[in-house]
């Protein structure tokens, strides 16, 4: 087993992820190569040995970078849930680890949607330690905590499953808020830690853009409750403090994934928000969604996702609800946005 530590700095050629975007190069003074106790969040250098599924690494710098056998990458340790794509857990082996998301994920594979090729394979240098020899994780760059709720409104967005229309729905709602003058926070707080959301929510107009990573977690998958919330209100209290009018706040995956589910029904979490906006992609999971969110003492302010691009959809749908149906042309509209802001500030989620 390696476990001996090189004094070095990380090679001026290597490629620093997504989810690692908060760390100051500068920390990263020596490499220890005995990865196997790496633990969620960590930075590990590696090398691409195999392309596979993920071709691209996001870099911090937002853009993304086609990769090549041979580079190397800086990565965050951590778990992945994505029921399209992988499931892994925040596991380095020391002789072969896998790329669980184009974000900058290094892990273990355990399932795969049936349509994937198997995953990029990486060989572990090593974890990059400080000037102390401690190990870099991201959960020391993140923002401050705080214990108080912010007092701003908040609108969450979920859905029946990751591809359902959620960030479609929430990056709609920020620029209908935003065109309306208002300085808006868009917030994801379930997922894993990938740059194409956050790149929509900047071009949508928010002001403030925000996830899970800046809340020192590379995934949200199998953390605990605790830890997610806490991460949930430093997010949103640091929207607060920069001067955000409002947060619109997006769960990753669907309302099934487990620590998605366990945050949008725990009653800390009600009394964040505002109001909720459900997304789906087709009539049956809409009529079915909302009964199983509704009956989970929740109350919503909208239906929206894929499901609004047909009209018989939407028809079919409404023969069995009544909560209404927006578009993202909906969403985005000015003075339909504000109403729904305004409706949201004046309604209970607390059964």
């Amino acid at each position: 087993m390696k476990n001996s530590t090189n004094t070095c700095v990380v090679p001026k050629q290597a490629k620093w992820a997504f989810t690692t975007r908060r760390v100051d190069h500068a920390d990263a003074q020596s490499i220890t190569e005995d990865t196997s106790a790496a633990r969620s969040g960590d930075l590990v250098l590696a090398e691409i040995t195999e392309l596979g599924s993920h071709k691209r690494i996001q870099l911090a710098s937002g853009r993304n970078s086609v990769s090549h056998e041979g580079d190397l990458v800086v990565l965050c340790c951590g778990a992945r849930y994505a029921p399209d794509q992988f499931e892994g857990v925040a596991i380095v082996p020391n002789e072969q680890a896998d790329l669980l998301a184009g974000g900058g994920v290094i892990g273990s594979m355990r399932k795969s949607h049936g349509r994937m090729a198997k995953p990029t394979q990486l060989k572990p240098v090593g974890l990059l330690t400080d000037a102390k020899g401690q190990v870099l994780n991201i959960n020391s760059y993140r923002v401050a905590e705080h214990t108080m709720n912010p007092s701003i409104p908040v609108i969450a967005v979920t859905g029946t499953a990751m591809n359902s229309g959620k960030t479609t729905s929430a990056f709609s709602l920020v620029n209908g808020l935003s065109k309306a003058g208002k300085k808006v926070a868009a917030i994801k707080v379930t997922g894993t830690g990938a740059f194409g959301d956050f790149n929509a929510f900047l071009d949508a107009g928010a002001d403030i853009v925000m996830d899970f990573t800046d809340a020192g977690m590379v995934t949200t998958y199998q953390q605990s409750l605790d830890r997610i919330l806490t991460g949930t209100l430093d997010l949103l209290n640091a929207a607060k403090d920069a001067g955000a009018d409002v947060a619109v706040v997006e769960l990753g995956d669907g309302i099934l994934q487990e620590e998605s589910w366990k945050l949008l029904t725990c009653q800390a979490f009600k009394k964040l928000v505002n109001g909720i906006i459900f997304a789906a992609p087709d009539a049956l999971s809409a009529i079915a969604g909302v009964k199983f969110v509704q009956d989970a003492g929740l109350k919503l302010m909208a239906v929206s996702g894929l499901l609004t691009r047909s009209p018989l959809l939407c028809e079919e749908y409404a023969r069995f609800q009544d909560v209404p149906v927006w578009s993202k042309q909906d969403l985005s509209d000015a003075p339909k946005a504000m109403q729904l802001l305004k409706r949201a500030t004046n309604i209970s989620l607390v059964a």
